[in-house]
């Protein structure tokens, strides 16, 4: 077995991690199909790898550097650190998907938006500021793993793909994304393009971050992968969705890292 979202259960197998996957749902996704980061597993296992995740469902990126999984991802790179190769992250999705979290990021009424950037609210609370807060979220994370893991540890952060609008969520829930949309009264014909433009930024940000040591911050670009019949929900690719996206766009990038 190549991934493991149990340390208990990897140590009873007396194994070692040599990556650790710190993340949201994309590497934790519970229902039918798996996660991500059960289509990584056998892409690093080539080269005798084992991942380890941490995080969670729903978690947000604040959670890793100052919230509920700080001290176990902290402990996790000091007991591993110096034997690392790699460190995956997946975070951000969680602290711009649902209601409460998109909503304040749209204009008060968009009902006669002309286009994508028209929807976005600027200034405190806006969408530069989210954009900030994440950036130094990623920025403080990285530099916890840089104290903990040798020169060569490569750290891979990953784009999301375009999610599609339509309201579904999980066992029948309201979505993630949807109902902010339509509460700003955003045109339907510019739902779509709201999404995309929301991920685009998100992506931009992450290469801001990267550019600071592109030898060892490596993107994982994800958009524009998945067609719709791979979504799952609003927020979450099918289990072919995730392999796809595995194949296609992390594997080249571990290929080039010597991980895969």
């Amino acid at each position: 077995m190549a991934a493991y979202w149990d340390e208990a259960a990897m140590q009873r197998v007396l194994v070692m991690p040599s990556i650790l996957a710190i993340g949201d749902s994309w590497f934790w996704y519970p229902f039918p199909g798996g996660s991500l980061i059960r289509y990584l597993g056998p892409i690093v296992e080539r080269k005798e790898h084992t991942i380890l995740a941490y995080g969670m469902n729903g978690a947000e990126a604040f959670d890793y550097i100052d919230g509920k999984y700080k001290d176990r991802i902290t402990g996790a790179l000091r007991r591993y650190g110096n034997s690392l190769s790699a460190v995956f992250i997946s975070g951000g999705g969680n602290d711009f998907a649902g209601f409460n979290d998109m909503r304040p990021l749209l204009a008060l009424d968009c009902s006669g938006a002309q286009s994508a950037a028209d929807c976005f609210r600027s200034g405190d609370g806006g969408l530069g500021h989210f954009l900030e807060r994440m950036d130094d979220h990623y920025r403080r994370l990285i530099g916890l793993i840089y104290t903990h893991t040798s020169l060569d540890c490569r750290i891979l952060m990953h784009s999301y793909d375009y999610a599609i609008p339509d309201g579904r969520g999980v066992a029948g829930k309201a979505g993630w994304l949807k109902p902010a949309l339509v509460d700003a009264g955003v045109p339907e014909a510019l739902q779509r393009d709201c999404v995309r433009y929301l991920i685009d930024a998100f992506h931009a940000m992450l290469g801001r971050v990267a550019a600071g040591d592109p030898a060892h911050l490596l993107i994982v670009d994800s958009r524009g992968t998945l067609a719709e019949k791979d979504w799952a929900n609003e927020l979450h690719p099918k289990g072919k969705g995730f392999k796809k996206i595995a194949k296609e766009r992390w594997k080249p990038v571990l290929k080039g890292a010597g991980l895969a």
